[in-house]
């Protein structure tokens, strides 16, 4: 026989649990880049408890950003990020932009991971981080899908004449996350490097060391080859739906008004039942 008053006390916590993974989703409305997280219950012979939080990956709605290093990924897909320590990190966050040293990089200065390109196009694996530097890059990380080398993105500007790489006017970031360096006006232009973007089989199922920072877990399986294409000067808003979020808070709330009646009245009937035995 179930015990009513166990049955309303975990009821009670699966509703607190429901209640703080909405206020989580409220509060990151306008965060860029921020996954909604769903609650899930499981039904158990002594009441209703929590076992899944997914995320809602679903498409997040464009958003001006703040400059041409700002991306987003239409689609699916993941950029990948290296951290000063050399971990590889992935995330849906393209805030991005140069430091000092010419690297693209996120707010934390994590650096943004790439493919070295040759003046065709083709992936140069030499893991170099200049094309007219001429040596190895130490900084390479195996980033890619199937563990192929990344590299950091770095556009060089010469300080004797302010272009990049020494000849280039400008850069611009193709769809297909293609860094192309333009001289002439625009009528010159070389592919630089290529964005690494990358998909999981499962990406609900990443892991989030930090706030919009996953890895791969057993279940999201290793990185494979993202779909989506590379939009620049544009950010991908919050995926939070306020309208459900609201109409849930209020199912919540329901509920945990509900079981706190049910255990102030188990409450109630425990201390009549002691009374009358003594």
């Amino acid at each position: 026989m179930q015990d009513p008053y166990i049955t309303a006390l975990n009821t009670q916590k699966a509703a607190l649990g429901w209640l703080e993974t909405l206020s989580q989703n409220m509060s990151n409305m306008y965060t860029p880049g921020y996954r909604e997280m769903k609650t899930n219950f499981s039904d158990y012979v002594n009441g209703v408890q929590l076992f899944e939080i997914p995320r809602n990956e679903y498409q997040g709605k464009a958003m001006p950003g703040r400059g041409p290093n700002n991306l987003m990924i239409e689609g699916k897909g993941y950029f990948v990020v290296r951290k000063p320590d050399g971990k590889i990190l992935f995330t849906r966050l393209g805030d991005f932009d140069m430091n000092g040293e010419g690297n693209m990089v996120n707010a934390l200065g994590y650096t943004v991971q790439g493919y070295l390109l040759g003046e065709d196009g083709q992936e140069v694996n030499t893991g170099d981080s200049n094309p007219s530097s001429g040596g190895n890059n130490p900084n390479h990380s195996a980033g890619g899908p199937g563990h192929i080398p990344t590299t950091e993105i770095n556009l060089w500007v010469d300080p004797s004449n302010g272009k990049f790489f020494g000849k280039y006017d400008e850069y611009k970031i193709k769809s297909d996350g293609t860094v192309m360096g333009v001289a002439d006006k625009g009528k010159t232009q070389t592919p630089l490097y290529k964005i690494a973007m990358v998909n999981f089989i499962n990406p609900s199922a990443l892991a989030m060391p930090e706030d919009q920072m996953w890895e791969p877990t057993v279940l999201s399986g290793e990185p494979v080859e993202g779909s989506g294409e590379v939009r620049a000067h544009v950010l991908e808003s919050s995926n939070t739906g306020m309208r459900d979020n609201v109409n849930m808070l209020q199912q919540a709330k329901l509920q945990l008004d509900v079981t706190s009646k049910l255990i102030s009245t188990n409450k109630t009937l425990l201390e009549e039942a002691l009374r009358l035995i003594q």
